[in-house]
């Protein structure tokens, strides 16, 4: 039997396919549905909700991107700001791998939070075992 998840980090790859319908953004309505349930915690770095801001304001609206933060905020997601001790474990993770900036304040915040990343994103495969990361 799998162990229970302490709390989850969203990385931006997982909110996105939430965000656009696509199929594995169903098992991230899921695990946020179940999450709630069993009240599990599910936190953002507020560097990865900026990443979903421009992603959706780039390919949409800058009202659409308010609206998506509005969903994220509405779903009781936290978002964790960038404080210099989850900085400097993103910078480590970016000096150690080829990855983006952002993906590795999720990584970041996974680890300090002692919490599952829910990813899809291949970038995070060098961190797997130093992480625990839910793939979706």
């Amino acid at each position: 039997m799998a162990k229970k998840a302490k709390a989850y980090v969203l990385d931006t790859w997982a909110v996105i396919a939430y965000l656009e319908d696509e199929p594995s953004g169903e098992q991230v309505e899921e695990l946020i549905a179940t999450a709630h349930e069993e009240q599990i915690p599910i936190y953002m770095s507020v560097v990865n909700v900026g990443e979903v801001w421009y992603t959706v304001a780039r390919e949409v609206s800058e009202e659409e991107a308010n609206a998506s933060v509005k969903i994220l905020s509405d779903l009781r997601i936290h978002f964790e700001d960038a404080d210099w001790s989850l900085t400097q474990e993103a910078a480590r993770f970016k000096s150690q791998n080829k990855m983006s900036y952002a993906d590795c304040f999720a990584a970041a915040l996974a680890k300090c939070k002692k919490a599952d990343l829910v990813t899809g994103d291949g970038e995070f495969k060098p961190l797997d075992g130093e992480i625990k990361i839910q793939w979706i």
